[in-house]
């Protein structure tokens, strides 16, 4: 693109969801320069990058827009740099460390949290990507600053919240239409005005546009299911096989596996015939339930561990029935979405950002509810493969969410 840049794309940690925002608006927008570190360290990103930007980015006078994730002292950026500051400087919030999970609280360092308050204090714009994430947010800054031992901070969060927008993680669905087995392949495209006539009331609740996009995203625009009356088709598959249940998260204690593998040896000790597959990266501290859960159903498992190839990984999603999470903290979930995008009945927690995005027949209060509802769909596996997910992923699309990440980093006020 010829002319000069008036976007200014900065990210301290340039690898997975963070990497693929900021790829999709330097490719979508005009005029863009971007300015990235390596995935890597994430405490000393969040100490350092900003003095390293500040030496790094060149004075440059076209500049109109900075648009950065919440992982940069954007605060101590424009203080390095007051070139910056004049700048519509819009601030995106993944996740927000005044809640993110430590196993203590004492463990939590106060400094990442308070670098993101400072941040949002000299944004513009302050961008979460759910309205749980902006909340907790939010609601924790009065205590968060109680632990300063004195002369401490009022009203902050009445200084933020107006400046405040909640904008949707910006997920890429790729085209599995050939990866799809046949009972999925009924539900593609089946009466795309009905489930959007069904949500209209339940996304009015949850602030996300109404968009109707059966040509772009068949998958899901389908008609609505109650979770317990099938579709009459003839005896198949949707009842002889076995239910496939699906874990596809991070292997960390955040993800909560106890609670997942725990449901499962009591499914198994009702003698309960399901197939698993548990997928997710690793990290170098795996819980040891893993392991230990891995020998107890093994009769059980299809796949165990992280799949590098995209296709396999869709594949697996594609041929399971029921997509659960445990998750003790979420504030997006592209997991479940993937999934649901993949024909998988969505099981997850009532809390968090779960009910923003599903319906309450999705949701579970407790532990022992999840162990009931999984209980039914392996005794009857037909009601989750002839059940259409009432979420209409595409609303969480690129195509969908594009214009509104465009208005983010045009030059107009706030």
């Amino acid at each position: 693109v010829g002319g000069s840049p008036s976007v200014l794309l900065v990210e301290a940690f340039y690898g997975g969801s963070h990497k693929q925002l900021i790829d999709l608006l330097k490719e979508n927008t005009d005029g863009c320069s971007l300015f990235t570190l390596p995935a890597k360290k994430w405490h000393w990103r969040a100490r350092t990058a900003a003095l390293y930007f500040s030496q790094t980015i060149p004075a440059c006078s076209s500049y109109r827009v900075l648009f950065s994730s919440s992982v940069l002292n954007l605060c101590e950026l424009v203080a390095l740099r007051p070139d910056l500051a004049r700048l519509k400087k819009v601030l995106y919030f993944h996740e927000n460390q005044l809640v993110y999970p430590v196993r203590k609280d004492q463990e939590r360092d106060f400094q990442y949290g308070y670098n993101q308050v400072l941040s949002c204090l000299v944004s513009d714009v302050v961008v979460f990507n759910s309205r749980f994430n902006m909340e907790s947010f939010l609601s924790s800054i009065l205590s968060f600053m109680k632990k300063i031992p004195d002369h401490r901070p009022k009203n902050l969060d009445r200084l933020i919240r107006p400046k405040c927008v909640v904008l949707s993680y910006p997920v890429q669905f790729p085209d599995i239409s050939s990866l799809l087995p046949e009972h999925k392949l009924r539900h593609l495209c089946r009466s795309a005005e009905t489930l959007q006539s069904d949500h209209r009331i339940f996304k009015a609740q949850t602030s996300q546009p109404q968009t109707s996009r059966c040509e772009e995203d068949p998958v899901q625009s389908s008609e609505p299911r109650s979770v317990l009356t099938p579709v009459q088709h003839s005896e198949s598959v949707d009842q002889v096989n076995p239910l496939h249940i699906v874990w596809p998260h991070r292997w960390e204690h955040d993800k909560n596996p106890e609670m997942f593998f725990n449901t499962l040896i009591k499914l198994k000790e009702k003698q309960l015939d399901f197939k698993l597959s548990v997928l997710g990266e690793t990290f170098s501290d795996v819980p040891e339930i893993f392991s230990s859960s891995q020998h107890l159903l093994q009769s059980h498992i299809l796949n165990w561990g992280f799949l590098s190839s995209k296709d396999q990984y869709l594949k697996v999603l594609c041929d399971a029935d029921v997509v659960v999470s445990t998750s003790k903290h979420e504030f997006f979930g592209v997991a479940m979405l993937e999934a649901v995008h993949c024909g998988c009945f969505p099981l997850c927690p009532k809390a968090l950002v779960y009910p923003e995005i599903f319906p309450d027949q999705y949701l579970y209060s407790t532990p022992e509810q999840l162990c009931k509802r999984l209980q039914e769909l392996c005794r009857r596996p037909d009601i989750a493969r002839r059940h259409i997910v009432m979420v209409d992923t595409s609303l969480y699309s690129w195509t969908s969410l594009k214009p509104q990440f465009q208005a983010l980093l045009s030059v107009e006020s706030p």
